[in-house]
Parts: C-alpha cells; sequence; structure tokens
C-alpha cells in the first residue's frame, strides 16, 4: 500500500469509521440478543430517515427492555410507537411498531429467536443469507446490506461485504473498488468499520474531497 492510500485509510478510519451497530450501543457478538438488536436496527433503517434518528430510537427501544425477539412481540403496539416517538422517529412511527413486532414473531417462529439458525438455513451462503433476511417485514435489500456489513465481524462467510456504496466512495477516494481489493486494506476485524467508513463518505456531500484534500 502506498503511503498516500495508508494516509488516506487512517484518515478515513479516524473520522467515519464507527459501524452502525457501536453508535446504536450494540456489542456485536456471534449470540441471539445482539444479532437481533442489529436487525432491528436494520428495520429502522428501512426508511427514509436521518441515520442519526434511527440511531437514536434503536437506543430508546433497548433502553425500554426490548433488546430480544421476545421482549419486542411481547411488548404492546404503544410501548413500540411511545419509544419510538421519543426518538422524533416522525412519519413510520406507526407502521414501523407494526413491523417491529411481527418481526419478531417471524423470528421467533421460523428461528426460535435466534438469528444463527437463519445462518444455518443459508447453509452460510451470502446471497441466500441476504434473501431470508428480506423476509423479516420491512427488510429490503438495503436494510440486509447493512446487517451483512456489520455482521461480517462475526459471520466469516460475508467477507467481504462491500455494497455499492461503500464502493464507489472507495472509487472517488482512489482505493480499490472491489470488495477483495478493499479487505486486503485493513485487518479482518476492521472490515465492519472500513465499510461503514466508506458509507459514510459516500453519504456526505463534501467527505471525499476534505478526505482528498487533507490526504
Amino acid at each position: 500500500m502506498t503511503r498516500e492510500r495508508r494516509t488516506t485509510v487512517r484518515r478515513l478510519m479516524d473520522g467515519y469509521g464507527q459501524t452502525h451497530a457501536e453508535e446504536a450501543g450494540i456489542t456485536l457478538r456471534n449470540t441471539p440478543a445482539p444479532l437481533y438488536q442489529l436487525l432491528t436496527l436494520c428495520v429502522l433503517f428501512s426508511v427514509r430517515i436521518k441515520a442519526d434518528i434511527a440511531v437514536a430510537a434503536a437506543r430508546e427501544l433497548f433502553a425500554a427492555g426490548m433488546r430480544t425477539p421476545r421482549a419486542m412481540a411481547d411488548s404492546s403496539w404503544q410501548d413500540r410507537v411511545d419509544a419510538l416517538g421519543r426518538a422524533h422517529y416522525r412519519r413510520y412511527d406507526e407502521s414501523t411498531a407494526t413491523a417491529l413486532g411481527d418481526g419478531a414473531e417471524l423470528v421467533l417462529d421460523r428461528y426460535r429467536g435466534d438469528l444463527r439458525r437463519l445462518r444455518d438455513a443459508a447453509d452460510g451462503r451470502p446471497d441466500r443469507i441476504r434473501e431470508l433476511l428480506r423476509e423479516v417485514p420491512r427488510i429490503g435489500p438495503a436494510g440486509a446490506d447493512i446487517f451483512c456489513r456489520e455482521a461480517q465481524g462475526v459471520w466469516p462467510e460475508l467477507r467481504p461485504s462491500f455494497d455499492a456504496r461503500a464502493r464507489g466512495a472507495a472509487a472517488e477516494l482512489g482505493l480499490p473498488s472491489s470488495p477483495g481489493g478493499l479487505a486486503r486494506l485493513v485487518d479482518t476485524e476492521a472490515l465492519p468499520r472500513l465499510a461503514a467508513a466508506l458509507v459514510r463518505v459516500g453519504l456526505s456531500k463534501n467527505a471525499a474531497d476534505d478526505l482528498l484534500k487533507t490526504g
């Protein structure tokens, strides 16, 4: 790696390399509760809403005790609406409260509350994992991409996971634009942070230019 590219990667990671899970207070491990919390976060991101509001909504839901599919399913629809409202998750609060409840029931019924069984059902195939994730209410392609890029830290078969937005930002920064090329820029455990950093830059109007100017 050239010195210029190394500097770009370091500044990229320092400035933007926090995953959405970290921001929402999720310590991601390959265990049922944090995997479900990540799924919840992906549901919240799957509408046109600001990222900070989606993260705040996740924190409110978790603070209210809705950290597992059983707890989410046992909560009332109004409890979920109220938690979303405290985060100013407007316009989508009622429909999202319904989706969260229905999604929790699906995870309980189909996977007995453990998303590792979804992984097993997919035989470890990334494309099948994405398909099964999209069967969860409200999760679409973008939500499945978020789950996979964050979960690649604990599900090795998802590595390297860099969606189109991340690859586009990488190209703009003069970095490799293929998943394999990007994976060679950082240690394996840092892949989720690199993917998140690139997406954040891709969503910002001036971040790439600022990084290149200071690079």
